[in-house]
């Protein structure tokens, strides 16, 4: 059993949050265009684009390396603008255990957020938190954002 770890990140995005749910759900191999110093690729591995229990393939440089994260697309909930994927393969779980990471889309007030929080284990305490993941997944996000501004 390890070390149980959740990190949170909050960005408050300027496009459209529908459109924006819809690339993630229906449409994620269009985020390697988007940003494309973050992902370099998506892969359908098994189902159906959008729909729970979906493995998906992400390409991408992390760190000045090439990475992959295989996932299965554990929750879609529409009217709450939730994502779930669970990592079942890939860089992340050759060293963390239980890695799952949650997009959740919300307004407060007049402000749309995009959450991202990263649940995962650490096999011991000299195995680092995964803060520069969560950055990396922060700039992605911010790099969607910006792409789809610049769209409309």
């Amino acid at each position: 059993m390890g070390l149980k770890s959740v990190l949170y990140a909050k960005i408050e995005m300027k496009a459209n949050k529908d459109v924006f749910y819809d690339v993630f759900t229906n449409k994620p191999h269009l985020i390697s265009t988007m940003c494309p110093l973050h992902v370099q690729g998506f892969e359908l591995l098994d189902g159906v684009i959008g729909t729970v229990g979906s493995k998906i393939c992400w390409m991408y440089t992390f760190e000045g390396k090439k990475k992959i994260s295989k996932q299965i697309i554990e929750t879609i909930d529409h009217e709450k603008k939730v994502l779930t994927f669970k990592e079942f393969e890939g860089d992340v779980v050759d060293i963390y255990d239980n890695f799952k990471s949650t997009l959740h889309i919300e307004t407060k007030g007049e402000i749309d957020l995009i959450s991202w929080t990263m649940e995962y284990e650490r096999p011991n305490e000299n195995v680092p938190e995964l803060v520069n993941l969560l950055d990396f997944i922060v700039g992605m996000t911010k790099a969607v954002d910006d792409h789809l501004v610049k769209m409309n």
